[in-house]
């Protein structure tokens, strides 16, 4: 005889595990909820006014600099570690971390400090008696002393000190240099605080960039000359020009060490590859470049930051026009750093303000922060968790932000971290709806910035309307309106 009996599954239940939630369950069909949308809209603008309520991006302020900050550089091998450089040719070395000062490079320089990197090398001793002059990573600053200086970035008695964890050997197999006497410092003792190596050029030196794998930096003055770090104050190894014109910024390739980009006083910006030793490329944009900055997923794609109020993203294969144009800055945009995820940008501003996006999505920031005592940002960086920011203004205060402005800092539960996954996706699937997109789209700004937004897009406004009436009155097919992202390039040349 056969007995049909009822069983239950625990698993379908019961919680898993001690602590965890129990399980619910769900009917998914459709009849069965009528009003499936509204109340997802209604999540949705739920968590959008509570993403507003917790936006608190402010994190931390770091004073001590007299004149203002002008140069910002963040370790590559150290998330906590940061190098500020001041108007009165002061240099300071910060942890992040426990937000406080490490050191200090009283009159590292003569004059503003113009540029700083990190060496993403690690340096052995063997040279000198002093191990902890000569051993760790290096920091090298430029000025318009011009002199490029060499400064020990461990200025710690142990050398390592409290980042003793970290690996040289897993640092050498990535950089793909295992001799080390090829990273050897060369150089004397010298006191603290002191550099270990000066280089001297003829003019002034406006930016510095380092090799991703080799003891090589890049610098930029009149001409674009190459350095080698194992030889202490020595010469040039190559110098490359391209007209009279001086370059004002300068970044290496982190894919393709061998490329740079620079840009000059012309309006121009140029790439140059090391393995020709000549420049390859140059376009002429309608105003002047302050900042470049590779991206780190696309190897062929670089941000500009432009003194006409716009950011622009360029395709190294062609560069007959812009890839995308970020607009919403009213003052010149001095500064420009990527996310190490490669799907966002900071941006620093003469308009006193420091403004994220989100890559392809030139429209509208997705953040702007500003406080009443900060003035004109003139550096940024973004850290290497991709979830701070870096801001550096002529008030001489360092600032710390947040990368997602209502990020809790503190340990966040399994709980917590679904909830927030949650709301985000809902926010994401309504934020061009209704009031959803209201909030999501709002940030208050200062007066001064809203009437020149206002005042701008009168002018732009004033201007499209007058082409439009141009084409309507001008013969078909005898000019051709211009794409805007081609505007922007002026000339190129080859």
């Amino acid at each position: 005889m056969k007995i049909r009996a009822l069983t239950r599954s625990l698993d379908d239940h019961a919680p898993a595990r001690l602590g965890d939630a129990p399980p619910v369950q769900r009917n998914l069909d459709p009849v069965q909820h009528p009003f499936e949308k509204p109340r997802e809209y209604t999540r949705a603008l739920n968590a959008a006014k509570l993403d507003r309520l917790f936006a608190k991006p402010f994190v931390a302020s770091f004073e001590g600099h007299i004149d203002g900050i002008y140069s910002l550089a963040k370790s590559p091998k150290r998330l906590d570690v940061v190098a500020s450089g001041s108007g009165d040719g002061e240099i300071r070395l910060w942890d992040l971390n426990r937000q406080h000062l490490m050191y200090t490079y009283p009159k590292a320089h003569a004059g503003i400090i113009q540029s700083l990197c990190m060496s993403p090398l690690s340096f052995t001793g063997g040279v000198s008696a002093n191990e902890s002059a000569t051993t760790g990573r290096r920091m090298l600053s430029c000025s318009v002393d011009r002199t490029i200086k060499v400064w020990d970035a461990d200025p710690v008695p142990a050398g390592l000190g409290q980042y003793a964890d970290y690996d040289e050997d897993e640092d050498e197999e990535a950089s793909g240099v295992h001799d080390k006497t090829l990273l050897s410092a060369r150089v004397p003792d010298v006191a603290p605080g002191e550099p270990l190596a000066v280089y001297n050029g003829k003019t002034a030196f406006n930016a510095i960039t380092h090799h991703a794998h080799a003891p090589r930096f890049a610098s930029a003055s009149d001409a674009v000359q190459v350095w080698d770090l194992s030889r202490a104050g020595g010469d040039a190894l190559r110098s490359i020009t391209w007209g009279p014109d001086s370059i004002t910024s300068l970044r290496f390739n982190q894919s393709e060490p061998e490329l740079l980009v620079g840009s000059g006083s012309d309006r121009s910006i140029v790439l140059y590859d090391l393995r020709t030793s000549k420049p390859l490329t140059k376009v002429i944009l309608n105003m002047r470049t302050n900042d470049l900055a590779w991206s780190p997923m696309e190897p062929t794609t670089f941000a500009v930051a432009n003194e006409d109020h716009n950011m622009y993203t360029f395709d190294m294969r062609n560069l007959s026009s812009a890839t995308q144009i970020y607009k919403g800055h009213v003052g010149a945009v001095m500064s420009v750093d990527w996310a190490p995820t490669g799907q966002g940008l900071v941006t620093g501003s003469y308009d006193r303000t420091v403004r994220l996006w989100d890559v392809g999505r030139g429209a509208r920031s997705r953040d702007i922060y500003h406080t009443k005592r900060m003035q004109r940002v003139f550096s940024v960086a973004a850290t290497l968790d991709s979830r701070f920011v870096l801001s550096g203004s002529d008030d001489g205060n360092l600032r710390l932000w947040k990368m997602n402005a209502s990020e809790k800092l503190g340990i966040v539960s399994g709980r917590e971290r679904a909830s927030r996954d949650y709301a985000d996706a809902l926010r994401r699937r309504w934020n061009t709806v209704g009031d959803v997109a209201k909030i999501e789209r709002q940030r208050h700004v200062p007066k001064a910035i809203r009437t020149e937004q206002k005042l701008r897009h009168t002018m732009t406004e004033a201007r499209r309307v007058k082409e439009e009436r141009r084409r309507a009155h001008t013969k078909r097919g005898t000019k051709k309106p211009k794409a805007a992202r081609k505007s922007v390039v002026a000339a190129q040349k080859d």
